[in-house]
C-alpha cells in the first residue's frame, strides 16, 4: 500500500516514518526557519528510494545557494532520476529540476504550473514554482500560480500558513496591498516562524512607505521569525530598508555589520542583498569604511555569468570597492553570456547588461550615460527577476545619476512619481547625495 502525505499525495518509496520526517523538513523549508536537512537526511536514510525526499533536497540546495551547495542538489537529482516506478507528479518535479539545471527557468516554471494544476495541494510544487516566477520577475504568476490552488485548500490543513504566505507575496507584487497584508498576517497568526509570510507583509509596508510600522513589524510585533532563519539575511535586509527610509543610517550599518553581512557568505542572494544595501548607502553619500571589500571578495569566489540579476549586484560591489579590473572583466564576460544557452542570455540582453553598464558608468562619474542606460531599462527591469523592492535600486540610481548629471527636471519628475507610489512615506524620499 502506497504511503501518502498529509494532503493525500502518493509518495513513491516512502515508509510512514520517512513521510513524517519529510513533512517536518518541508515545514522548515516553507518557513525558511529551522533545520530542514537533518530530518530530510533521516528520511532518506530510512527510505533510500523515497523519490520526493531526494526531490526536496535538490530544490532546497539548487536555488539561490553557492556552487558547493548546489552540487548537493545535482547529486540528489541524479539519485532521484534513476529511481523506478515514479509517479506522474514526481516525474513533473524531476523534469522541472532538469530544466532548471539546463538554465531553462521558463520551462521549469511551466512544468511546475502543470504539476500544481493537476495537484493543487502539492505545496512543494507551489513553493518552488513561485520561486521560478520570482527568478523570472513574473509578477502575475507569482500571484496566479497560488490563487489557482486556493479552492483545494482550507485553514485547518497542514501547510495552509505556507500557502497564505505565498499568496501574500504574489498579491503584493501585483499591487493588491490590503489583501496581501491580510494573507501574510493570517499566516503568521498560524505559524509565527514563517519567514516568507513575514517577508510578504514587510514588502507591503515597504511599498507603501510605512517605514516606522515596518521596523515594529520586523523587530517587535513578531520576532519569532528570527531564530534559525535561513531567510534571515533577506529579512534583516528588509528591516534595514525600513530604517533607511527613516534616515536611520546608523541602524542600517549596525544591521549590515551584524545579521546581514557580519559573517560573509557566498550564497548568491545574500551577496546581492549586501551589495544592494551598500549601494543604496553610497547613493546617499554615507561613509561605509571598508565594508565593500568583503562583499566584492565574496563575488569573486563564485562563478559569474550565470544569473544577470546576481551579476548586476556583483557590479555594484566591484564599483563600490574600486575593483575596476573585476568590473571590466564582468562586462567582458557578458559577451559570451549573450551567446550562451538558457534563459540568462535573454535576461542579460534585456536588462542585465545595460544595468551593469549603467552602474559602471555611475562609478566612473559618467552620470549622463548612466541616466541614458537606466531610462532605457527601468520599465522592463522585471525581465531579469527579483521583486519590486529589489529592483528599486535601479530607480534610486537613476534619480541620483540625474541629479549629478545636472538633469534637474528629470530628477524632480522621478521624485514626484516616487512620492505618489509611496503615499505614507516620511520623509517622502531618501536624500541622495549630490
Amino acid at each position: 500500500m502506497s504511503v501518502k502525505d498529509h494532503h493525500g499525495l502518493e509518495m513513491t518509496g516512502a515508509s510512514p516514518a520517512a513521510a513524517e520526517l519529510y513533512q517536518k523538513a518541508l515545514t522548515a523549508y516553507h518557513c525558511y526557519a529551522g533545520d530542514a536537512m537533518t530530518p530530510l537526511e533521516a528520511a532518506i536514510a530510512d527510505s533510500p528510494r523515497f523519490v520526493m525526499a531526494h526531490v526536496l533536497k535538490a530544490w532546497m540546495t539548487l536555488v539561490g545557494s553557492n556552487s558547493e551547495t548546489a552540487m548537493l542538489g545535482v547529486q540528489a537529482f541524479g539519485v532521484a532520476k534513476d529511481l523506478v516506478n515514479v509517479n506522474a507528479r514526481e516525474l513533473g518535479h524531476l523534469a522541472a529540476i532538469g530544466s532548471l539545471l539546463a538554465g531553462e527557468i521558463r520551462s521549469a516554471a511551466r512544468i511546475l504550473e502543470d504539476v500544481t494544476i493537476a495537484h493543487p495541494r502539492d505545496s512543494l510544487a507551489l513553493h518552488v514554482g513561485q520561486t521560478m516566477d520570482f527568478l523570472l520577475g513574473d509578477s502575475r504568476m507569482l500571484r496566479d500560480r497560488i490563487a489557482r490552488a486556493l479552492p483545494a485548500w482550507s485553514r485547518e490543513m497542514t501547510d495552509w500558513h505556507a500557502v497564505q504566505g505565498m499568496m501574500s507575496f504574489g498579491l503584493e507584487e501585483t499591487g493588491f496591498y490590503d489583501r496581501a497584508e491580510a494573507c501574510g498576517r493570517e499566516a503568521i497568526s498560524i505559524q509565527p516562524r514563517n519567514n516568507w509570510a513575514q517577508h510578504g507583509v514587510a514588502h507591503v509596508l515597504l511599498m507603501q512607505g510605512r517605514h516606522a510600522e515596518g521596523v515594529r513589524w520586523m523587530r517587535h510585533d513578531n520576532d519569532a521569525w528570527q531564530a534559525e532563519a535561513t531567510l534571515g539575511v533577506h529579512n534583516w535586509w528588509h528591516t534595514a530598508l525600513f530604517h533607511l527610509g527613516l534616515g536611520e543610517t546608523d541602524e542600517v550599518l549596525k544591521l549590515f555589520d551584524g545579521p546581514i553581512y557580519g559573517e560573509p557568505t557566498t550564497f548568491a542572494f545574500d551577496m546581492a542583498d549586501a551589495a544592494a544595501m551598500l549601494w543604496r548607502l553610497k547613493l546617499m553619500g554615507v561613509d561605509m569604511g571598508d565594508r565593500w571589500a568583503p562583499v566584492a571578495d565574496s563575488f569573486t569566489k563564485e562563478p559569474r555569468g550565470q544569473n544577470a540579476f546576481v551579476d548586476t549586484h556583483a557590479m555594484m560591489a566591484f564599483v563600490g570597492a574600486g575593483r575596476e579590473d573585476e568590473a571590466k572583466a564582468l562586462l567582458d564576460l557578458q559577451k559570451s553570456v549573450l551567446q550562451g544557452p538558457g534563459d540568462n542570455a535573454y535576461f542579460t540582453g534585456e536588462v542585465g547588461l545595460p544595468a551593469m553598464q549603467a552602474i559602471h558608468a555611475f562609478g566612473q562619474g559618467a552620470y549622463g550615460k548612466s541616466v541614458e542606460l537606466l531610462r532605457g531599462v527601468r520599465n522592463k527591469s522585471a525581465r531579469f527577476g527579483g521583486s519590486h523592492a529589489q529592483r528599486d535600486v535601479l530607480d534610486l540610481t537613476l534619480i541620483a545619476a540625474a541629479g549629478r548629471a545636472g538633469e534637474a527636471s528629470l530628477e524632480r519628475a522621478l521624485l514626484a512619481e516616487r512620492d505618489q507610489a509611496q503615499p505614507f512615506a516620511t520623509p517622502k524620499a531618501p536624500a541622495l547625495a549630490a
